[in-house]
């Protein structure tokens, strides 16, 4: 379809429905977002257009008409404005009209483009929105172009997501260093709820998602509507309200001053928003995972072992080459050596940006470890962080042009860390061919990427002009060019833990580190949350060691083991100290998790909304709901005791199932009090499992159990 003889488009895929209105030359408004509503007639269509115009009296800045997705200040909108821009103070009302619009479909998703022009400011713009058919999203991002002879300065580019009046509640996650994606919740009320990050990456502090919905809304109940922005620097999300009844979620690019200045001719492309609805937040997650899922299919995901908690700088061949083979006795499948190899980098004050091999530590190159590892049966992994450089350095000795520096030199240190500005052609060319060469060298199947500094003050030399977008697109083409010169190669994404979490950074790496917190009292709810972007395979989850790094808690391994096995199972116990049981334990965990990992990696992952918040119940069902595993934790102590009973969610209402204990160390839930059932399993219908459930067992705070639900085939009753 072309043309703008349509007063509106259908667009679908994935459970999903978008109603666009496209009439009178204006940019589009969409008038509904979420449940697929069926293929609709033409004359269907033209009544939700009449169906959603308000009455309006004397002015339609008191009664606006529905919102374009870019909204416009000219068009009366007295909200965030879209566009923001000038041209030496003029040219920053800007007002598109004249649109056309086209439809495309093919196999991967429902495409509205929609062109217009401001003939006055000499801007037109491209609006794509998309509904994507594998997993029901909704995507959109907009073009800006600069048609006339005097440079404009783009000072924002936003998008908004409209949500219904019953969306009246706001949640979004916070955090810090080791304690990322802590959810808060608001009354969406009038005004705006903007949540921006400044820091040149999405942030520790900053939300995966901002999602609206109905008061009280769960992981299982309630319609919600989330969205995220695809982009690893600066940014805002925000949830807007208007006294006049508009309610949407904004996101966009948070642009320094000059970092867009479009030439004649030159475009802008925004980020890509992308928009997810459901019953509950899991339906909400289960679109962004299965959105991720649908990229090229990748290999059982290999446990992994990581030497930084075991044994940090403190690098030396034999140890570590003991140390690889207790990870091989384990069932380690990648071997990860970490910060700590370079030359000069025994400590964090100095060295970052020389990426060369030590030859004091290492006097025969990191060769002999490798071929340990690789014998072994095991890949290689190594540390780095490209984007940073230590002041006492060859590197920032020889090129202190390379350093960011706004005009005030360069800056606070953090972590005793600076910024390589990777602006700089030969900068960039540097770190490249550096890690380029390591991996041909030593045969590097994985890279872990760091990143643990902000971007305070990321001025590009010698003009101090802002250079954090730029940075962000060289990380990006860095990336790229890496697993374009060496197919296979994985990357992680770490910054600070989870501080580098986001679609953008997603679409060129393998794995993300959601936090440096290996404690599982912490770990079940950080990876708990960055799960409604992240499902479970591509999260770091780590067996740590019994006293953790970072909290000082004391745990079992079977909770720290728990609580790993459902994503990217790694290990960072020290196991050149650990004695032979405790090495066996980890054996038959690990073992228990790769006889189970393909379909923890491949299911849908499910959260209970459990009246008590000392309590948590979740888990991953099958796509075909044939089989799932729950984790039942106490996580705190309960107000009321014994904590009664457990309801399984996600599972086929018609199906029975059998349940047991499961894990390597299922027996000793058994040697304590317990319910009866536990001691021979328990067969129930799904809707019973659902609505009645079973007795939960007896447990301390930070412990769990895990139940195996198999189907036995369809209920005699059904």
């Amino acid at each position: 379809m072309t043309g703008t003889e349509a007063s509106a488009v259908l667009l679908r895929g994935g459970g999903t429905s978008v109603v666009v209105e496209i009439t009178d030359g204006r940019l589009p408004r969409i008038l509904h977002w979420g449940e697929d509503l069926g293929p609709l007639t033409e004359q269907e269509l033209v009544s939700v257009v009449s169906g959603s115009r308000p009455a309006v009296g004397d002015s339609q800045v008191t009664y606006p008409q529905p919102v374009p997705v870019l909204p416009q200040l000219a068009e009366g909108w007295l909200g965030r404005p879209g566009l923001g821009g000038d041209t030496a103070g003029t040219r920053w009302a800007p007002l598109f009209r004249r649109a056309t619009h086209s439809v495309e479909r093919d196999a991967s998703c429902d495409r509205l483009v929609t062109v217009a022009r401001d003939v006055e400011y000499a801007l037109s713009v491209r609006i794509e929105i998309e509904v994507l058919v594998a997993s029901g999203l909704v995507r959109q991002r907009a073009a800006l172009t600069n048609d006339g002879d005097r440079v404009y300065r783009v000072h924002h580019l936003e998008l908004a997501l409209p949500v219904p009046p019953e969306a009246d509640e706001v949640l979004d996650t916070s955090g810090r260093w080791s304690l990322e994606r802590r959810p808060q919740r608001r009354e969406f009320s009038v005004g705006e709820w903007a949540r921006t990050s400044r820091g040149g990456k999405p942030g520790l502090e900053h939300t995966l998602l901002l999602a609206a919905g109905q008061h009280g809304f769960g992981f299982r109940s309630g319609r919600v509507w989330a969205m995220h922005l695809a982009w690893s620097g600066n940014q805002t999300l925000a949830a807007e309200r208007t006294p006049a009844g508009t309610r949407h979620l904004v996101a966009g690019e948070d642009l320094l001053p000059g970092e867009v200045a479009l030439e004649r001719g030159q475009t802008y492309v925004s980020p890509w928003q992308y928009g997810s609805w459901g019953d509950g937040l899991d339906e909400v997650a289960s679109r962004f995972h299965r959105h991720l899922r649908a990229r090229s299919p990748r290999s059982p995901r290999p446990v992994v072992v990581n030497t930084w908690e075991a044994v940090y700088f403190r690098h030396d061949l034999a140890v570590l080459q003991r140390f690889a083979a207790r990870a091989a006795e384990v069932g380690a499948e990648r071997f990860v050596l970490d910060d700590g190899w370079f030359v000069g980098r025994r400590d964090d004050t100095t060295s970052l940006g020389d990426w060369d091999v030590d030859p004091q530590v290492w006097p025969a190159g990191l060769g002999p470890l490798v071929d340990t590892v690789q014998r072994l049966g095991m890949d290689f992994g190594l540390w780095f962080e490209p984007e940073m450089v230590s002041l006492d350095s060859q590197l920032a000795r020889a090129h202190p042009e390379w350093i960011f520096d706004a005009g005030h030199g360069v800056g606070l240190p953090s972590r005793y860390q600076h910024v390589l500005d990777l602006g700089h052609p030969d900068a960039y060319a540097h770190v490249l061919e550096k890690i380029s060469a390591l991996v041909r060298r030593y045969s590097i199947a994985f890279i872990k990427w760091d990143h643990n500094r902000y971007l305070l003050d990321a001025g590009h030399t010698p003009t101090g002009g802002a250079g954090v977008r730029r940075q962000v697109g060289q990380v990006y083409r860095m990336m790229d060019e890496l697993k374009q010169r060496h197919p296979g190669l994985e990357i992680e994404t770490c910054a600070s833990g989870g501080g580098r979490v986001d679609l953008g950074i997603l679409e060129r790496t393998d794995r993300v580190w959601p936090s440096d917190c290996n404690d599982p009292h912490e770990r079940l709810e950080i990876q708990r949350w960055t799960g409604l972007l992240v499902p479970p395979e591509l999260q770091g989850t780590h067996i740590g060691a019994e006293e953790s790094h970072t909290t000082r808690r004391v745990h079992p391994l079977a909770y720290r083991a728990e609580k790993a096995i459902w994503g990217n199972l790694g290990v960072e116990v020290d196991l050149l100290g650990a004695d032979a049981e405790e090495r066996a334990a980890i054996g038959a965990w690990v073992a228990f998790h790769k006889n189970h990992r393909a379909k923890l990696h491949s299911g849908t992952a499910v959260h209970a909304d459990l009246a008590d918040p000392a309590l948590r119940l979740e888990g991953v069902v099958a796509p075909d709901r044939s089989w799932a595993l729950y984790a039942f934790s106490v996580v705190e102590r309960p107000t009321t005791w014994p904590p009664g009973r457990v309801l399984l969610p996600g599972l086929d209402d018609e199906l029975l199932y059998r349940v047991v204990l499961a894990g390597p160390e299922a027996s000793a839930a058994q040697s304590v009090p317990h319910p009866p059932w536990l001691d021979d399993g328990i067969a129930l219908r799904g809707r019973v499992l659902r609505t009645v459930g079973f007795q939960a067992p007896l447990l301390d705070v930070d412990r769990s159990v895990l139940f195996e639900v198999t189907s036995t085939g369809p209920s005699t009753e059904s």
